[in-house]
């Protein structure tokens, strides 16, 4: 039987100790008595998961802080008078809690004080440039890419809190990729890792990489049977992107020549060939033409209108055309993909 403490009158006790040496103090909030286990119950605001936790009586009592004489102890009550209960709104996402727990987390990773956080939701940013200029890149390249791609595509959040951390040059993204995650990088510009939950930048190469791996997370949670050729298409488009009509909009980049050399050589496989790719196929066979194949039917989708609607139809289908590629015919209105295929290489090799 859990008993009030104050025999009876609504109150909670607050009280601040800690038996460990060196440590501040901070308040924990006694909430109720084991009358059975002579345990007292109470909160722990500065730990997660700190409901109702127990210890003895006993130690209680030898922790007490507030001893001003022998027989003279301090109690703070606060009453709680009865009320109306309303039932709390149920929470969407991570609250202002759970990013105060991560940043406790952070900081014992982070390398040097040189760093600074910028907490922009969903996401937590990490640089060791100046303080200014890490909020400048958390809001108009991080929140401006977010928000913008959340109107178009995706409409939950990444499930978990990632970091962004935006290394300032080759040799700090090398030096505090090895220290902080023990990864050597294989990549000069950057990378997405869901075993680390982070999003690792060498962000002097420029912010089309950071756009380009904020679409992986957003895949990940909204998308988790995506194949990676969308993946990839998707996010490459965004390498080199801006504004148009209020919306993101990809851009021409410098995968374009790959691809038009690659058509020349007539080495393009068929879109038939490159939807039905596995993970190790996209990524390690020819990878340079698998990407720029993937962007660039991407961009064409997005130049005729059709590539939002490509990724809802892609989705609502992908139980029955994992591929994506009768979704890509259906969209298309093409019963003839090899004719469309030639077509779609004259419009690229128009491309500048």
């Amino acid at each position: 039987m859990h008993k009030d403490l104050t025999d009876g009158v609504p109150s909670i006790l607050c009280m601040h100790y800690d038996d460990r040496p060196n440590t501040t103090e901070h308040f924990r909030l006694i909430v109720g008595y084991d009358a059975a286990k002579d345990e007292v119950l109470y909160h722990e605001p500065a730990m997660k998961d700190g409901g109702y936790l127990r210890m003895k009586r006993s130690l209680l009592l030898k922790l007490w802080p507030l001893k001003y004489g022998r027989k003279t102890w301090t109690v703070v009550r606060m009453p709680l008078k009865a009320d109306q209960l309303r039932i709390a709104d149920t929470s969407v996402g991570f609250t202002d809690a759970d990013y105060a727990q991560h940043i406790m987390k952070l900081k014992r990773k982070i390398p040097s004080s040189e760093f600074h956080i910028v907490i922009q939701k969903p996401f937590m940013v990490i640089g060791d440039e100046s303080a200014r200029t890490v909020k400048e890149r958390s809001t108009r390249s991080i929140q401006w890419a977010a928000d913008k791609l959340k109107v178009v595509y995706f409409k939950k959040d990444p499930e978990r809190i990632l970091d962004i951390w935006l290394f300032k040059d080759r040799d700090s993204y090398q030096e505090n990729t090895k220290k902080i995650f023990n990864d050597t990088p294989t990549t000069p510009y950057g990378y997405y890792s869901s075993y680390h939950r982070a999003l690792v930048m060498n962000i002097s190469t420029g912010s089309g990489t950071l756009v380009h791996e904020i679409v992986h997370p957003f895949i990940e949670s909204n998308f988790p049977d995506c194949p990676s050729w969308f993946n990839e298409g998707l996010a490459s488009l965004y390498e080199q992107c801006g504004e148009k009509n209020g919306r993101i909009t990809g851009f021409t980049n410098w995968r374009l020549n790959g691809l038009q050399q690659a058509i020349g050589r007539n080495t393009v496989p068929s879109f038939k060939t490159m939807c039905g790719t596995t993970r190790q196929q996209f990524y390690n066979e020819d990878k340079g033409t698998n990407y720029s194949q993937a962007r660039y039917l991407c961009y064409y989708l997005q130049e005729k209108g059709l590539l939002a609607k490509y990724y809802h139809a892609f989705v609502k289908n992908a139980k029955t055309d994992p591929t994506g590629y009768k979704t890509l015919q259906e969209i298309l209105d093409a019963d003839d993909m090899a004719k469309f295929q030639k077509n779609w290489q004259r419009w690229v090799m128009a491309l500048r």
